[in-house]
């Protein structure tokens, strides 16, 4: 791939650092908002060649992190309603919910199918004419125009036996509530570089015209993410806020534009419940009335009580950057890969489980 070796390059990485230093005089707190950043932030060692001042907290971005307990309760009354084949990404399966995990459910020989893309999930109902297949929809702007063509796809085929639970959320919503939270200590965001190929940086416009804090969006290489790193001390520093995009090859503008109609055909946005968060205005997505007959939702009487997140989990303070994993009492103790309590250490996504495989203390 073009440009692979210089954007893993030690030596450009070092001389990037050497500009970071240089410059570097206040104390900041950057959020990352996308898991695969907080991932790769580690993977890469970049917190362990920045000056202490500048610190890396991980924000929102891990699709299954966010998805609200009372979701993943549905999820798994879903799994054991009779007739029904559910299709689900592969991080879900193991999130645990009040009562079970649709890890469990399968254990008890509930259908339950690990599928990389929805077209899986439809292939499964073309295949099975006497089920009813359910796809979890769980993920930001950068999953959900898929799901939506799978939609579209089962109409046009006359699949009458598929369906699909929204879970959807989207992040410039996201990114307002994190700014109202009380003592939000954010000095600058990171922005996800794979939403932001779908929405364009046109998205985050009117968050920035707002609140006027820097932002940067990232890619995932080392040079990528500390050239954000950079260009967000810079602009701390020189007290000159700015929208910028530090992933010109892959993002542009406007972003993908026939991504956003399929999915503003199919979609439309609803109030939602984020894990941590509470209920953030205009920041899911629910299939259109015109498309009410592949919703689960309406399909299927799922009946769940209200369920509170685990006792003690800290998953919603990491989510918010109030807390890092260390912080959280069960962290390592009670929560681990093996046996997860919340959802922050079951994604590999997950900062919980970032901070397990690759941080020592």
């Amino acid at each position: 791939m073009k440009y692979i070796k210089e954007l893993k390059d030690p030596t450009l990485s070092r001389e990037i650092v050497k500009q970071i230093k240089k410059i570097s005089k206040k104390k900041i707190r950057l959020m990352e908002v996308c898991g695969t950043h907080t991932t790769s932030i580690f993977r890469n060692g970049i917190r362990g060649v920045l000056p202490d001042s500048i610190s890396l907290i991980s924000g929102p971005g891990c699709p299954v992190c966010v998805t609200s307990q009372n979701e993943i309760d549905s999820f798994i009354a879903l799994a054991g309603t009779d007739n029904v084949i559910v299709a689900t990404f592969g991080d879900l399966i193991r999130v645990p919910g009040s009562q079970s995990s649709l890890e469990h459910e399968r254990a008890k020989a509930r259908r339950i199918h690990v599928v990389s893309s929805p077209v899986d999930a439809l292939d499964i109902a073309k295949q099975n004419p006497d089920k009813k297949v359910v796809f979890l929809g769980v993920g930001f702007e950068t999953t959900a125009p898929a799901i939506a063509g799978s939609i579209i796809l089962a109409r046009d085929l006359k699949i009458k036996n598929y369906f699909v639970y929204s879970a959807h959320k989207l992040v410039p919503p996201a990114l307002t509530a994190l700014m109202e939270t009380n003592n939000a200590q954010i000095d600058g965001f990171m922005l996800p570089g794979h939403v932001s190929m779908i929405t364009g940086v046109k998205a985050y416009v009117r968050f920035f015209d707002q609140y006027k804090i820097p932002c940067v969006v990232a890619g995932f290489e080392a040079v990528d993410m500390l050239c954000a790193v950079f260009m967000l001390v810079k602009q701390i520093e020189t007290d000159s806020p700015n929208l910028e995009n530090a992933y010109k090859r892959a993002v542009g503008f406007r972003g993908n534009e026939k991504a956003q109609e399929i999915l503003h055909n199919v979609f439309k946005t609803v109030d939602a419940t984020w894990r941590g968060i509470g209920t953030i205005p205009q920041s899911g997505l629910k299939l259109k009335d015109e498309f009410e007959c592949f919703d689960a939702e309406k399909k299927f009487d799922i009946k769940t009580i209200f369920a509170k997140e685990p006792e003690s989990c800290c998953c919603g303070e990491i989510l918010t950057g109030a807390k890092i994993p260390p912080e959280c009492a069960l962290y390592k103790k009670v929560c681990t890969p093996i046996n997860p309590v919340g959802p922050c250490m079951v994604s590999t996504e997950g900062s919980c489980a970032a901070y397990f495989r690759y941080y020592l203390c």
